[in-house]
């Protein structure tokens, strides 16, 4: 027995300009984590080879939620 080859199709109804900003606020929201992460090692690694930078712990943080929504075309 010969196996059908799926074809997948999706509408997107909204603009190129709407489907990029989704993604990428979604994409942000994903790697938030890894992007503090990498902040904070490389301050702290800064500041062992300099005293101009301030320690992370002195760093305050931003805590904003990311609210992503879908806009439909109109």
């Amino acid at each position: 027995m010969k196996q059908r080859k799926l074809n997948y199709r999706f509408h997107n109804p909204n603009s190129a300009e709407d489907t990029i900003d989704f993604l990428c606020k979604l994409l942000i929201e994903a790697n938030a984590g890894k992007v503090e992460r990498a902040i904070e090692e490389a301050a702290s690694k800064c500041a062992e080879e300099s005293e101009c930078i301030a320690e992370p712990d002195d760093i305050e943080k931003a805590e904003e939620p990311v609210s992503i929504r879908l806009r439909r075309a109109r």
